[in-house]
């Protein structure tokens, strides 16, 4: 029997996006996330025996959830989502709350809160996270010669499902052009202003529970058919390099990060790329959606510039791509919040519940977290059937 055969994600619930949330602390939109996913799917309170999550203590003793099976808090992403369908699977918990909330953080400017590492090989040195991205995509551009006219097809693309999207934060800002794109001011070159992901506030909350109980829940179940991991090192520490390796595989670089994991993950489900509909990939800027589709087997290593530019990755294409507008329009909360965001549009477009860009048919999505300059990757795929 497949791992998570009787493991099911019930709901996905965010919270209101914005810049600034005024009046909300971190805590606040995060409970509001979790009693939002909690009402959505139907299921009681008193059946969440895991909580997990940045602020998983405090939300236990809000919402009178313990005695539950509350670890340290921990920023959540694709890894804590195996981890909560795997303890659900093996009998240690029923119901699993993944929650998330960044609010009154103070941002400043452009530069989100979070990537401010005091790190000495960083910050001393200006390296902020545009910077370490640009490292990864110029390496790109210079061995396969992909252009900055098809980064900005990318960012254009992903903005214009945020510019569609009532809740994105960058809803009515567009229509958005490749040309638009490089036109707007250097960053770190070669990403411009709206190569860019975006700052903002919000909370986000995904519900995991059996497949026997979710028969009695609101929403159409959504099953897990494989997932995996790829991680190089810890994060906003260490200059990224195309070519790092470890010594587990000599042919596997940095560069490719995710690989491994997405091939695990296509095992484990006994599916490949041609069984996907949706792609809900992290995008904190074009290159790494670029650098996915070749990690991942989608297209060659090299081709990822001219497989955007058929327009695989546009609304209606073969694989319709961050179809909420993702970090660069819908929100870039950071940490657990950015990090759910892809999973739960991913459930949303198979329970069929996404006002813009519902793709028909769409009974496969592959989400994923990170990339290349983060030193990790991880990849899920989800299912309408049951695996």
């Amino acid at each position: 029997m497949h791992p998570y055969a009787n493991v099911t994600i019930v709901a996905g619930h965010s919270t209101r996006q914005a810049r600034r949330l005024e009046g909300h602390t971190s805590l606040s939109i995060a409970l509001e996330a979790a009693r939002g996913v909690l009402d959505v799917s139907g299921l009681p309170y008193d059946d969440v025996d895991l909580v997990l999550g940045d602020l998983s203590g405090e939300i236990t003793y809000a919402l009178g959830l313990g005695p539950a099976s509350t670890p340290a808090p921990s920023m959540v992403s694709i890894a804590y989502v195996l981890s909560a369908a795997e303890a659900i699977a093996s009998g240690r918990c029923s119901a699993a709350l993944l929650v998330g909330g960044a609010a009154d953080l103070q941002t400043v400017g452009s530069v989100a809160a979070y990537t401010r590492s005091s790190a000495e090989f960083i910050e001393p040195f200006g390296l902020t996270t545009p910077m370490e991205f640009a490292l990864i995509a110029r390496r790109h551009m210079e061995m396969y010669g992909t252009t900055t006219q098809q980064l900005a097809t990318v960012s254009a693309t992903i903005r214009n499902n945020g510019h569609v999207n009532p809740d994105a934060v960058y809803f009515g800002r567009g229509p958005y052009t490749a040309d638009d794109v490089l036109a707007s001011r250097m960053i770190a070159e070669p990403f411009h202003l709206l190569d860019c992901a975006i700052t903002s506030e919000g909370g986000a909350a995904l519900l995991l529970t059996s497949r026997d109980r979710a028969q009695d829940l609101r929403c159409p179940p959504v099953f897990i058919h494989g997932g995996g991991v790829d991680r190089y090192g810890p994060i906003y520490q260490n200059p990224p390099s195309w070519d790092l390796r470890g010594r587990r595989s000599s042919d596997t670089l940095l560069g490719y990060v995710g690989r491994r994991a997405a091939q695990r993950t296509f095992a484990m489900a006994g599916l490949s790329t041609r069984d996907v509909d949706v792609c809900e990939f992290y995008d904190p800027f074009p290159s790494e959606v670029i650098r996915q589709f070749e990690a991942f087997g989608f297209c060659a290593e090299g081709d990822g510039g001219a497989f955007v530019m058929d327009g695989n990755i546009a609304p209606g294409g073969r694989y319709p791509t961050t179809t909420d507008g993702g970090l660069q329009s819908f929100s870039a909360v950071g940490g657990s919040v950015q990090f759910l965001q892809r999973v739960i549009r991913g459930v949303h477009q198979i329970q069929r519940r996404c006002a813009t860009n519902q793709v028909q048919g769409a009974d496969i999505v592959m989400c994923t977290n990170a990339g290349a300059a983060g030193y990790f990757n991880e990849t899920i795929l989800l299912g309408s059937e049951r695996p």
